[in-house]
Parts: structure tokens; C-alpha cells; sequence
């Protein structure tokens, strides 16, 4: 919305930042963080009296949860996606595709979580949606969104391959950010960092020069997305105040969801996929720790970790809850590192 008063640029000068992208990415990132910080209280405190008993805490997970973390309620993304939305229609340039899509992506995923978390605290059990139809709908949106605005910049010779190729990494990284989110700033703090190297790669993909410099594939106008990028950092930030241990309100698969579906859309419209498996290495992780187990167990009968995904293998092993998520920071911020590396590398 501000982007479009630009227009005036010629006549009242200072108006003139508002054209440039690094200026409403750290507008949208301030916006964000205030809008959160000012309505959180209140969401939470409507989450807390609606809830009643708050999210249900498995019965099979670390016994120490059932605990420290009854009562907590959940369907936190609800507030990130609030301050991701205000933040971005007001700083964005919403004539943009990519932004809409993304945008599209990431509410749609959330509104699965948000309805795959009503059912959890309403029913209290930690089963939802069936994750057979669950993944039947994300599968169909993702492969709504790639359809038209990405099949046109394809990289590599996939062909009609590429549209079931971005579907998945949109899935999947969904799956894989909500699988994370099972420790009090476990996931949030990694989806920011992954986040901030993605604003970075969007700002440098759209932008002619420097994608030609650094050898990268240019993408017009996905250099847009690093406003939803920051968006995202400064909504994160101010969860994060809340989430932080002993945390005041869980994420939910309403946030998980949308924030791993955004991170995949915004690597597929920047053609950076196999960055995504970089950056957000930690994701991975988690979610091939559960198809091990998984399958591990199906075929031997044995676990090849104490529980799954991983960091509650780590909370068996004896460590406490702030070693593992500041451990696992460290690790997201050297890949986040070993990611942008790439920018040189080509």
C-alpha cells in the first residue's frame, strides 16, 4: 500500500525511499514486531480463555512435558500471520504475483493447521486431521501455486515434472517445520534465520544486476518477496517473546504449517530448492529422523533413536530443553552461513 506512494517520488522527494525494496523490508519488519508486541497479550489471553485446558500434550512424548507444558495454549501462528498480513499489504508492492501467492500459500497452510488444532483442543487429543487428507489438500495447493507463475521460469529441462517437483518441496517443508516445533523456540528461531537467507537470495534473484554477477538465475520481481521475508523476521521476533521458555503460547501446526509453506514457496519462485535443504538443513533433519524411525521399526522391529523426531531423542539422552534449542540454533545459523556461501560458489 505505502509502495504505491511512491508514485508522488517526483514531486515530494523523501517519498522516494518507498521504491526501494531494503527500505519496506525493514519496514515491514519493524511493523511486524510492534503489531505482535502490541495485540499478543490480548491474543493469547482469548487463546487461553477459549482453550480452557490449552493444547493437549502427548501421552507418548517425554514424560516431563505432560508437566511443564499442560495448560500452555496453542494456535500462536495465529498472531504471526495477523502481523505477516497487515505488515506486508501495507509495505508491499501488491501488484506483485509472487507476493499474493506466497501470501496464499502461507494462510491456506496455516488455515490447515488452524483447523487441525481447533479438532486437537476441542476433542483434546493430539490426533487432528487425518494426515492422509491432510496432505491430499496441502499437496493440491502447492500445486495450484505452481502452477502458472512458476512453470514459466523453469532452471532446469523438468518439464511438466517441475510442477510435482515444487508441490513437494512446498509440502514438505511444511511437514518438516511442524514436525520441528516440539520444544518452547525450537522452530521459530530456525524459520527466521532460514527466512532472512531467503530475503536475501529473493532480493538478489530479482535484481538483473546482481543475479548476472553472481551467476544466479534471475527471476523478475521475486526481489518483492524479501518484504514478506521481513515480515516474517519481525512477526517471529515478537512470538519469539512469548514463545521463550517456559514459553506463554505454543505456535501450533497453525503457525508450523505456514511458516514451512511459505519458506518452500518462496524457494521454489527463487528457483533455490536445493538451498532450501541447506539452510533449512535442521528441518530435514527432524523429518528424516521420523522416516527412519519409522520405517526402522516396520521392517525390524528395533528404533533407531530413543524417540522422534530427533530432539526428543536428545531430551531421553539427558539434555535439557534450553541446550537443545540453543544447540540446534547453532546449527541452523552455520548452515544458514554454509547456504549463502553459495552465492559465490557458482
Amino acid at each position: 500500500m505505502l509502495y504505491w506512494l511512491s508514485a508522488f517520488s517526483d514531486t515530494i522527494g523523501p517519498l522516494n525511499v518507498l521504491r526501494y525494496i531494503t527500505f519496506r523490508t525493514g519496514g515491514a519488519m519493524f511493523t511486524a514486531l510492534v503489531f505482535v508486541f502490541l495485540f499478543g497479550h490480548s491474543i493469547i489471553d482469548q487463546l487461553r480463555l477459549k482453550q480452557g485446558k490449552g493444547q493437549p500434550i502427548r501421552s507418548d512424548g517425554p514424560q516431563s512435558h505432560l508437566v511443564t507444558k499442560k495448560g500452555t495454549p496453542t494456535m500462536g501462528g495465529l498472531m504471526m500471520l495477523f502481523g505477516l498480513v497487515v505488515s506486508t499489504v501495507l509495505w508491499a508492492n501488491l501488484t506483485n504475483r509472487y507476493v499474493w501467492i506466497v501470501l496464499g500459500v502461507t494462510l491456506i497452510f496455516g488455515a490447515i493447521g488452524f483447523y487441525d488444532d481447533y479438532l486437537k483442543v476441542t476433542k483434546q487429543t493430539h490426533a487432528g486431521v487425518s494426515g492422509k487428507v491432510r496432505m491430499l489438500i496441502e499437496a493440491l495447493i502447492a500445486l495450484a501455486a505452481c502452477y502458472f507463475p512458476f512453470f514459466k521460469e523453469l532452471v532446469l529441462p523438468l518439464g511438466w515434472s517441475f510442477i510435482i517437483f515444487g508441490a513437494f518441496i512446498i509440502v514438505g517443508a511444511g511437514n518438516a517445520v511442524n514436525l520441528t516445533d516440539g520444544l518452547d523456540g525450537l522452530a521459530i528461531v530456525p524459520v527466521m534465520i532460514a527466512t532472512g537467507c531467503f530475503g536475501v537470495f529473493a532480493w538478489v534473484v530479482g535484481n538483473a544486476v546482481l543475479s548476472d554477477y553472481l551467476q544466479l538465475h534471475f527471476v523478475a520481481g521475486t526481489g518483492e518477496l524479501a518484504v514478506v521475508c521481513g515480515a516474517v523476521i519481525g512477526a517471529g521476533l515478537g512470538f519469539l517473546w512469548f514463545n521463550a521458555p517456559p514459553a506463554s503460547i505454543f505456535m501450533g501446526d497453525t503457525g508450523s504449517l505456514a511458516l514451512g509453506g511459505m519458506l518452500g514457496a518462496i524457494a521454489v519462485a527463487t528457483k533455490q530448492e536445493i538451498v532450501l535443504g541447506i539452510v533449512g538443513g535442521l528441518f530435514v533433519l527432524e523429518a528424516v529422523s521420523v522416516i527412519v524411525q519409522v520405517i526402522s521399526f516396520k521392517l525390524t522391529g528395533k528404533r533407531v533413536f530413543r524417540m522422534a523426531p530427533i530432539h526428543h531423542h536428545f531430551e531421553q539422552l539427558g539434555w535439557t530443553e534450553p541446550q537443545i534449542v540453543i544447540r540446534f540454533w547453532i546449527v541452523s545459523v552455520v548452515l544458514a552461513l554454509v547456504g549463502l556461501s553459495t552465492l559465490k560458489l557458482r
